[in-house]
């Protein structure tokens, strides 16, 4: 009972924490789409992006003035129900909440202009925006469009996810430059390459890397492994060329977001330990992630 009691504790204050930071998030997100993709003219790409022209033609074309959230949430419709069925119940409550919040800030929060220099708002509008996108990873949650089905895609396929999400967003980019001029698209082009750029060093979850370690523990190693990423591994026979010792090679495929505590763990195992790390492009068969809430 006490047990059940401190799990139950345990997971209120970790959904508190990720309530809070998914509202920080959105905030965030909603202050930048005021400050620079409005007051730049850029399109942010994903549902968002898709949003704003909606948006803009409305207003250009017909003369009407539509608030942001009621198009943001019929566009999220398809990828929420994606979420529901295929990621996780939990996760997509929380994606919710963020694509909610955001909609709210976005018609509360008034434009503001902090320079009109259009490479500057691209730039660091593209790194706010993907700073945004990841604090809500970080938390199991998402900013809805796009996101969802990147990563359903991710988990089913065991791909990098994020140059999906950078192809689709230049088609959208293509119908923004069509519309309304090519100068603006192009720069969001820019402000798209920096917030994925920026995406791909801030969040590794979905990014592999190949590990090759020339060991005398072995056995332990494949353990450390296993307990710290839920990854298997490969042994394979090796001969030093120099002394022609015999060595174990472990070979083994984990998250990129995992090496950063593997590889200190593998030195403490054995000093001695020649470790290679690779960045892998694509990865077929059974590759664990853990799944979604």
């Amino acid at each position: 009972m006490a047990e059940k009691k401190q799990k139950l504790v345990t997971n209120l204050k970790r959904d508190a924490v990720r309530l809070v930071v998914v509202l920080m998030a959105a905030f965030l997100m909603a202050t930048n789409i005021q400050t620079f993709v409005n007051t730049g003219g850029l399109y942010p790409g994903g549902a968002t992006g898709l949003t704003i022209i909606i948006q803009r033609i409305f207003s250009n074309y017909i003369g009407i003035n539509v608030p942001y959230s009621p198009i943001n949430i019929c566009l999220n419709a398809i990828p929420i129900y994606i979420g529901f069925r295929f990621i996780g119940k939990r996760f997509t409550i929380f994606s919710m909440i963020m694509v909610l919040a955001n909609g709210f800030f976005v018609d509360l929060i008034p434009t503001h202009v902090l320079t009109h220099d259009p490479l500057l708002i691209a730039v660091f509008g593209g790194i706010i925006n993907a700073t945004a996108i990841t604090m809500c990873l970080e938390v199991d949650a998402t900013s809805g469009g796009t996101d969802f089905i990147s990563i359903f895609l991710s988990q089913r396929k065991g791909v990098d996810a994020f140059p999906i999400i950078f192809a689709g967003n230049v088609v959208i980019l293509t119908i923004a430059g069509i519309l309304f001029g090519w100068d603006k698209a192009l720069y969001s082009m820019i402000f798209q390459y920096v917030s994925t750029q920026t995406l791909h060093v801030l969040y590794r979850t979905y990014q592999q890397k190949t590990l090759f370690i020339i060991t005398d523990s072995p056995d332990e190693i494949c353990k450390l492994i296993y307990a710290n990423s839920g990854h298997g591994a490969t042994l394979i026979d090796g001969e030093g060329s120099f002394e022609h010792r015999d060595k174990k090679i472990v070979y083994s495929i984990v998250s990129a977001s995992d090496t950063r505590k593997l590889i200190p763990m593998i030195k403490e195992v054995d000093p001695h330990a020649f470790v290679n790390s690779i960045r892998t492009e694509e990865v077929m068969g059974n590759f664990y992630m853990r799944p979604r809430d």
